[in-house]
């Protein structure tokens, strides 16, 4: 199974975020330029993530981004449901006409099923607490990227 675009660069938003030092803001753009994707796609991102509380957003000049929850309370399984296209082929009877009869549909739904409740196993804090080599890539420079 391979996740979109979007929920790969949700998830390494989130541990963007998840870095920060508590309380503090950032920006898209520093998000956007961490990973090189395009602004466009990121700020669709931080939306999404914002629309579910994964993200907190504060307007105004001083404004900025930031986690809407405590890195130990977003779990992986859950985010990815939540903004993951899970539908990995099309068994609807109007697109397939062996689906009333099709055993492929239940083992792909078992194998959906496996994989989130092994993702369920973490939270993004298991991704980001005491990673020093995640904290040593993150929040760098082009100049320090560059160096290193």
């Amino acid at each position: 199974m391979q996740l979109t675009t979007f929920t790969d660069f949700a998830l390494r938003a989130l541990m963007f975020l998840a870095n920060l030092e508590q309380g503090k803001l950032t920006s898209i753009t520093e998000v956007t330029e961490e990973y090189g994707v395009s602004r466009n796609h990121m700020v669709k991102i931080i939306h999404r993530l914002s629309q579910l509380g994964y993200v907190e957003t504060v307007r105004g000049k001083n404004g900025g981004i930031r986690l809407g929850k405590n890195a130990s309370e977003i779990n992986v399984g859950q985010l990815v449901r939540d903004i993951e296209p899970l539908q990995i082929v099309n068994c609807s009877p109007d697109f397939c006409h062996i689906s009333p009869a099709c055993r492929l549909k239940g083992i792909l739904g078992d194998a959906i099923s496996q994989f989130l409740q092994e993702l369920d196993k973490y939270t993004l804090q298991d991704l980001t607490v005491n990673n020093q080599p995640l904290i040593n890539l993150l929040h760098t420079t082009d100049a320090g990227r560059a160096a290193k």
